[in-house]
């Protein structure tokens, strides 16, 4: 399943010595139709760390193995 977000900045972090970002939108992509809107399904307000953090969550949101998700900015 491939998602498709928009980041707006986030804040510094000590965890990772970068920023976080927060997903301003994100769209679902699949089954032959066009995105649909899937923000409300996830807390705009958390801080992630990397793409792949975001991928995880994801995973864990839908009810599929991280390998089965995959994200992509727009730009």
């Amino acid at each position: 399943m491939l998602f498709e977000f928009t980041r707006r900045d986030g804040a510094p972090t000590v965890f990772n010595d970068g920023a976080t970002f927060h997903v301003d939108q994100i769209s679902r992509f699949g089954e032959g139709k066009g995105p649909i809107d899937v923000s409300h399904l996830i807390d705009k307000s958390y801080g992630y760390h990397s793409s792949r953090e975001l991928r995880w969550h994801l995973a864990e949101r839908f009810g599929l193995t991280p390998n089965a998700v995959a994200v992509r900015e727009a730009h």
